[in-house]
């Protein structure tokens, strides 16, 4: 639509800055059981216009409300009272998430109203065959797979509304600091589901510097000092922590894990729904959510295409929730990325070509690392590839089937293969500190899953009569390719299998064996 092009062709930071902003004007109320929609709205437009608003299922049904105004939030506030405290004490922390019950339930009961809810999960995989089944090509499958799955817009801002009540505890001790999401939550491929990794964030430099040139005098903060950025990022992270186990209403399961690579806390915010992981600020992670970002925005066939072979790969068991041996996600985004860069033309610019599109305002060296790259999006030239997502689709299951991963590896910012710097056995450069491996984590069997099931996959796309298959009611396109592999029929898959590892052949199919509609379910749930 004509709105979402307008909305796609604002700069990473407009769109950030925008929605933290609406973040602040926002509060969250747990509705009373009999909810009058009607009512409840003109009650809190009495304190203030209401700019947006939605209501949400989750343990009860819940309204985000957004006010057009700051000063909104305080007026209601004012009329707020403290919960009782009967049975429990209460710490008297007032934030911006209210409960609201009905004082006359009986009078009030009857005007009982119903609500549209929007959905905060995407539908179950099995759900979305029957769905995908009834489209007319595998390009209006993979959409309606991308429209069912991606964060909408309701969720986006309950996403920004929990940073921003982490932000109210973390000003507490540091009033100019911010928190912000990172990762899926903005980089355009979050699906449904996913966590909400969010970032603290106290650089306001820029606007200290300017101010600091003036007077006669050097002039500087006395600060307690420490000896590592990362002691201080360990103490600040423990105490914000602690704050949100301690005082923060429906902060649970808090875990405090400092001594990664990279310290962070770990908690479920049961208001929204999010599990939250909170870290201080790291520039490198931003500016790959912003370069996803850039490529999400300059061809729908970009998130189209990702959003399939990331539920692909989850339904195979190729990516998991939990860290192991197998290929991120965002590993895997990158190869989809890569492979666009291949095309003939091209559907996206090389991470280089991106760097020379850049102005001064876009120059950033991060540690070391140069990490700039154009932010204007319409600087970007539109690609003049037409090829349909029928054939990307099947062309990225070829190209990766048959992709020598033993010599080459896979660099985005040349956006070609080069020889791999050392014996991984798959080699994604790190687009930003290139002296890493992304995909460092995966072992031999799982790169060895990923190929064979790469090309079962373009077997399939090649081979299939679509019209015989939606005549029988049988799954075809990308429909077919969402149902583990080896249940029709596991002979014909052990020939397509030649030139693969014997080890890995047995794996692969007792893996295949343990694959039920349960697991399936599951699998693709989160």
């Amino acid at each position: 639509t004509d709105s979402e092009v307008n909305i796609r062709k604002k700069t990473f930071t407009e769109v950030q800055t925008e929605r933290l902003e609406q973040a602040e004007r926002t509060v969250l109320i747990k509705c009373p059981q009999k909810l009058n929609r009607k009512k409840l709205l003109q009650y809190l437009s009495s304190h203030g216009n209401i700019s947006s608003h939605f209501f949400f299922e989750n343990r009860g049904v819940h309204a985000l409300i957004e006010f057009s105004e700051k000063d909104s939030i305080a007026s209601l506030q004012d009329a707020i009272g403290i919960p009782s405290a009967a049975e429990h004490h209460v710490v008297p922390f007032k934030s911006r998430l209210f409960t609201f019950t009905l004082k006359n339930t009986v009078s009030q009961a009857a005007e009982e109203t119903p609500v549209h809810l929007s959905p905060q999960s995407h539908i179950p995989v099995t759900e979305l065959i029957q769905k995908l089944c009834r489209a007319d090509s595998i390009s209006s499958q993979m959409y309606v797979l991308l429209n069912e799955y991606q964060l909408t817009e309701e969720n986006i801002k309950l996403r920004f509304l929990a940073c921003s009540l982490v932000r109210d505890f973390a000003r507490a001790y540091f009033p100019d600091s911010t928190v912000k999401p990172f990762g899926s939550s903005v980089n355009t491929f979050g699906k449904l589901g996913c966590d909400v990794d969010m970032f603290l964030d106290f650089h306001d430099t820029r606007k200290h510097a300017a101010k600091m040139k003036k007077g006669p005098f050097e002039m500087e903060y006395q600060m307690k000092r420490l000896p590592s950025e990362r002691l201080a990022t360990q103490k600040i992270l423990s105490v914000i922590g602690d704050c949100l186990d301690n005082f923060g209403p429906g902060c649970v399961n808090v875990q405090k894990i400092l001594n990664a690579r990279c310290p962070l806390v770990k908690f479920s915010h049961q208001p929204t729904g999010f599990q939250c992981d909170l870290s201080v600020s790291n520039s490198i992670a931003i500016k790959s959510s912003e370069l996803l970002y850039i490529y999400g925005c300059l061809d729908s066939r970009v998130r189209a295409l990702v959003f399939s072979v990331r539920c692909w790969a989850r339904v195979h068991g190729l990516t998991n929730s939990v860290p192991g041996t197998w290929i991120t996600n965002f590993s895997l985004t990158m190869m989809i990325v890569f492979f666009l860069q291949k095309r003939s033309p091209p559907i996206i610019p090389t991470l280089d070509q991106l760097k020379e599109l850049a102005d001064e305002k876009d120059k950033h060296v991060i540690g070391g690392y140069d990490c700039s790259f154009v932010s204007d999006l319409s600087k970007i030239k539109p690609t003049k590839n037409t090829e349909t997502l029928d054939v990307l689709l099947g062309d990225f299951f070829e190209y990766f089937g048959n992709f020598d991963f033993r010599k080459n590896s896979i660099n985005l910012r040349k956006g070609k293969e080069v020889n791999k710097p050392e014996s991984s056995p798959l080699y994604i450069w790190n687009p930003f500190e290139q002296d890493l491996n992304i995909s460092k984590n995966v072992n031999q069997p799982q790169l060895e899953k990923f190929v064979a099931m790469a090309r079962e996959s373009a077997w399939i796309l090649q081979k299939e009569d679509k019209t015989q298959r939606m005549i029988n009611k049988e799954p075809w396109g990308l429909a077919a390719l969402l149902i583990p592999f080896g249940k029709s029929n596991p002979s014909k898959m052990k020939n397509r299998m030649k030139g693969i590892g014997s080890e890995t052949i047995r794996s692969l199919l007792d893996s295949l064996k343990l694959n039920n509609a349960n697991s399936l379910q599951k699998a693709v749930g989160k």
